[in-house]
């Protein structure tokens, strides 16, 4: 037998699986489908033998184990179909390389999903196009529109990111962990289980089901299962099939260290995931459900929804443990203390690992704040793009510093015009675009100076006052600035309001609804993601990794930049093309190495002058245990595959998106520019954090502990505003 390439380690899921008592009905009923839809004898795929091995009744019975019969035989399909897809696609393209007949395959996969079940479907020519199509018609009559939109476009993510796997198949190209995470979501089809979770449960609320409480739950939910099945499909996947999508190999190539090591440091970002799916649930989602004032029934629902979830966790480990699909020999219980039994076994081993599970949670809430750690270290940033500046910068400081005073931004006890100076957000927009008019380096620069004296001024006033509340109706009124379709906006008061909303009426003058809209929920996400850092900073929380990152691009403004950014480029570039993985890629890259460089620069006045714990540096010296040097390390070669990850999308993956789409030329070209925006902006930032003074050691001991408001800052007159 083939020796094992590691041990597998100790997982924790302390909820016990349980079984579906209608698990033979299941089990019998997908063995009479599968053969009725062809993916049996003659398939080239599976014989009987395959689907009696791989089991998924038993696989749906562990996971859904509280519905009915009828419920959990059509789950059952639905498992059958998915993992009968991916061993097809194998097969069929994978192993051939042939990526141009893997996408006509995957393009006709959503004819089969109407969103109206009047609509005809095309005759279906393979068993994946027949035991889909069976499988719509009898699952979403009963649900909600809102429902079969999520959940079709959860299955279109699977299918298609099928594409990303086989593109990297073919380049022999192994993903670095954040765009592996990212990637393994939508391919690995956990997000697509969320939604037949909430069949066999209970259907969440349409009022938050895209919420980030009830999102982090799915995606928490998501990286779990997935990074659980990579340790168990490493031999196979890896070692047999030729795969590189597998966490595992990820972790082996990024930190160079042995399949072992990436093996336990993978549970160990599974754990962190799971606690994070427990802390949202017992934290987060019972706020959201007051704040959207959700009814009795309502909260039962999302509830019972969270509940399917932490059963599909612990019943689809349980499945791992007994399917011969996996590497399972000599895999430990993943509740230890319920099964130690017998002569050699005591309290204390249940003790040590319960002590072993807590201490792991423990450690996120340890951190002592204000610890003096000495200017940030700058390691040799890879960065190939040349910053180039505007003519137009000493005109834009001058009116930048005017603005501010006229919007009352500089009378409020934050800032002056020392920080101001010190600052220099100009340079940063001389550099973003450098090509621009004198008004839209303004208007940039504006921008700037309105997202960075936000994020200042909520951990210094509602921080320090721990007055969650307040930010919360700040939040709230922020948003009320920014009206969509002619409604009344609120007058605005104090230096953010005022800022706001001078910048929303010059911003969205020429801009299309659907527009307005988008540069709206980004603006919103950002000022979101500002409270979500200060119930972490009341907590003493240092946030999980995946958690941190994803949030980081909000804090960042990251949405804001872009939308800005793509309103430039013109009509010309379908909307569907800036959702496509590819295009996604490349922003979030580009994003992740600017929002990085930031961390790396701002690590003293973070850590030592601010007491703050959102930094990537401290995320990752908590997480591991490592010094700050060494933390350093793993930042700056996250960095650095992450502006090369920009570099190869840029190369490689968006002239096949550009054929995908059958892009005009002037399409393109306003594609072109779009990158170049975005190397731009990388450049600039980097440009930027050098040059200011906003991080240097001299500043901070001078003005990092300057005036500190102890009451809300005085409203300005209003004529001040405009």
């Amino acid at each position: 037998m083939t020796q094992q390439p590691f041990e597998l380690p100790h997982f924790y899921m302390p909820y016990p699986a349980r079984l579906n008592p209608h698990v033979d009905e299941a089990r019998a009923h997908s063995t009479q489908w599968a053969r009725e839809m062809g993916m049996l004898e003659g398939s080239g795929i599976w014989e009987q033998a395959d689907l009696d091995a791989h089991d998924y009744g038993l696989l749906c019975a562990y996971t859904h184990p509280d519905c009915d019969g009828p419920a959990l035989s059509l789950i059952t399909d639905w498992y059958v179909w998915v993992f009968f897809f991916d061993d097809h696609f194998l097969e069929i393209f994978k192993r051939t390389q042939d990526r141009a007949g893997g996408k006509t395959y995957l393009d006709r996969l959503p004819l089969f999903m109407p969103m109206d079940l009047s609509t005809p479907m095309p005759e279906p020519q393979n068993p994946v196009e027949a035991g889909l199509a069976d499988l719509w018609t009898r699952t979403v009559p009963s649900m909600s529109a809102d429902w079969r939109r999520r959940f079709a476009v959860a299955t279109e993510h699977l299918l298609n990111e099928s594409l990303w796997e086989l593109s990297n198949i073919n380049e022999g190209r192994v993903a670095n962990p954040v765009e592996y995470i990212e990637m393994r979501r939508k391919v690995g089809g956990a997000p697509w289980s969320s939604g037949l979770v909430e069949y066999a449960t209970a259907e969440v609320p349409a009022s938050v089901a895209e919420s980030r409480p009830l999102r982090v739950l799915m995606e928490t939910f998501s990286d779990a299962v997935h990074l659980r099945n990579d340790l168990f499909s490493y031999q196979r996947e890896v070692e047999d099939e030729g795969e590189l999508s597998n966490g595992v190999l990820v972790l082996e190539k990024f930190f160079g260290c042995t399949t072992q090591e990436a093996a336990d440091t993978v549970n160990d970002v599974l754990t962190s995931r799971l606690h994070q799916f427990e802390h949202t649930a017992l934290t987060e989602v019972p706020a959201v459900a007051l704040e959207q004032g959700l009814t009795p029934q309502e909260v039962a629902a999302v509830a019972a929804y969270t509940k399917g979830l932490q059963d599909w966790q612990s019943g689809g480990h349980e499945w791992h443990m007994r399917s011969s699909r996996y590497m399972n020999e000599r895999a430990r219980s993943s509740t230890p203390w319920q099964t130690l039994t017998g002569p050699g076994t005591s309290a204390a081993d249940v003790g040590a690992l319960l002590a072993a599970a807590g201490a792991e949670r423990l450690r996120a809430y340890t951190h002592v704040p204000f610890q003096k750690v000495g200017p940030s270290r700058l390691p040799d940033f890879y960065m190939p793009f040349a910053v180039e500046l505007s003519p137009h910068l000493p005109g834009a400081r001058t009116r930048l510093t005017e603005w501010t005073h006229r919007m009352g931004i500089l009378q409020e006890g934050v800032w002056d015009e020392d920080k101001l100076a010190a600052y220099d957000l100009a340079l940063c927009s001389a550099g973003l675009d450098p090509d621009a008019t004198p008004e839209a380096l303004d208007l940039s620069a504006q921008w700037l100076a309105w997202g960075t004296y936000g994020d200042d001024y909520y951990p210094l006033v509602f921080g320090h006052r721990r007055d969650l509340a307040a930010a919360r109706l700040t939040t709230r009124r922020l948003a009320d600035c920014m009206p969509l379709d002619g409604e009344a906006a609120v007058t605005p008061v104090g230096g953010m309001e005022c800022g706001l909303a001078d910048l929303w009426t010059r911003t969205t003058a020429g801009m299309t609804p659907a527009q307005r809209r988008s540069l709206k929920d980004a603006i919103n996400k950002m000022t979101e993601s500002w409270v979500w850092e200060l119930a972490n900073q009341f907590q003493n929380r240092i946030p999980d990794p995946v958690d941190y990152l994803e949030m980081r691009r909000a804090t960042f403004g990251a949405d804001l930049t872009l939308n800005l950014c793509r309103t430039g480029c013109g009509p010309a570039v379908p909307p569907e093309v800036y959702r496509s993985g590819p295009v996604r890629s490349l922003e979030n890259a580009a994003v992740d190495y600017a929002m990085l460089i930031n961390d790396v620069f701002s690590y003293q006045k973070e850590i030592e002058y601010e007491g703050e714990i959102h930094n990537a540096i401290l995320v990752v010296q908590n997480f591991f245990g490592i010094d700050y040097p060494t933390a350093l390390g793993v930042v700056h070669d996250l960095m650095t595959q992450r502006m090369r990850q920009f570099e190869h999308v840029a190369a490689h993956e968006l002239p096949v998106v550009y054929e995908d789409f059958g892009l005009s030329d002037e399409a393109r070209k306003a594609m072109g520019d779009y990158v170049d925006d975005l190397r731009n902006y990388t450049a600039a930032i980097l440009n930027w954090h050098r040059s200011v003074d906003r991080y240097k050691p001299d500043f901070l001991s001078r003005r990092a502990h300057g005036f500190l408001p102890d009451r809300p800052p005085a409203v300005p007159i209003l004529s001040r505003c405009f």
